[in-house]
């Protein structure tokens, strides 16, 4: 799912800061990055008051495996959850990853967005690996160049830093995401083949057709052919 913006509308899209602002502390917290989308860290997630005042409904959380013993879903009987195991480390390719993780977590933004829901992404810390996913997603959804996706994120999470292997992979995604997009806009590709295709069944039709109105041979025929 995407969303095209207005030129118009593009930059303030894009540098829109939170209301109030930033404070140390506010890493310990979840931001709105768009309207049903937040961001924050693990522990954003372990609060379901606050979780609730925010109407929360799903949580996306994407965690090292190696947290996996402490970072996991704290309220599967309140929230829809997603868990996607990732390494937080500068080797890790995200994009090897697509469709198995990436594609994943953008059906369950995507659904839970159509449906009314709001959506918390976090990762441990909400610095690094969970805002690659968002800075990605965003990215995508309302068709920006990759340095304007990450503006955006940090313009309501300060504090977020990618480390440097997924911000290459985030400059990376862009040109993938527009690649599929310029496919998916440009006419069918396979449309001539049909055309191949009935050309095929035609002569064939045609050569049953000629098979059918060709005369059976004569007895002096048959014998010629017979002593060839």
């Amino acid at each position: 799912m995407s969303t095209a913006v207005h030129p118009g509308s593009t930059s303030a899209l894009i540098s829109r800061t939170n209301d109030v602002e930033w404070r140390y502390e506010m890493r310990r917290d979840c931001q709105e990055i768009f309207p049903g989308l937040l961001l924050g860290p693990f522990q954003a997630s372990k609060d379901l008051e606050r979780m609730k005042s925010l109407g929360i409904t799903h949580v996306a959380c994407i965690r090292d495996v190696k947290e996996a013993f402490s970072v996991k879903p704290r309220f599967p009987g309140e929230l829809q959850y997603l868990v996607l195991d990732v390494e937080d480390n500068e080797e890790q390719n995200l994009i090897r990853l697509f469709p198995r993780i990436f594609d994943r977590a953008k059906a369950f933004i995507d659904n839970a967005l159509q449906s009314g829901g709001r959506v918390l992404v976090h990762c441990n810390s909400g610095i690094s690996l969970s805002p690659s996913f968002v800075i990605m997603y965003v990215m995508e959804r309302f068709q920006l160049a990759w340095d304007d996706a990450l503006q955006m994120v940090q313009n309501r999470r300060y504090c977020i830093s990618p480390n440097n292997g997924f911000i290459t992979q985030i400059k990376e995604y862009e040109s993938i995401y527009k690649a599929q997009r310029a496919i998916q806009s440009a006419p069918d590709a396979s449309r001539p083949a049909p055309t191949r295709r009935k050309r095929e069944d035609d002569d064939e039709e045609a050569e049953e057709s000629d098979t059918r109105r060709r005369p059976e041979p004569t007895e002096m025929q048959q014998k010629d052919i017979d002593m060839t």
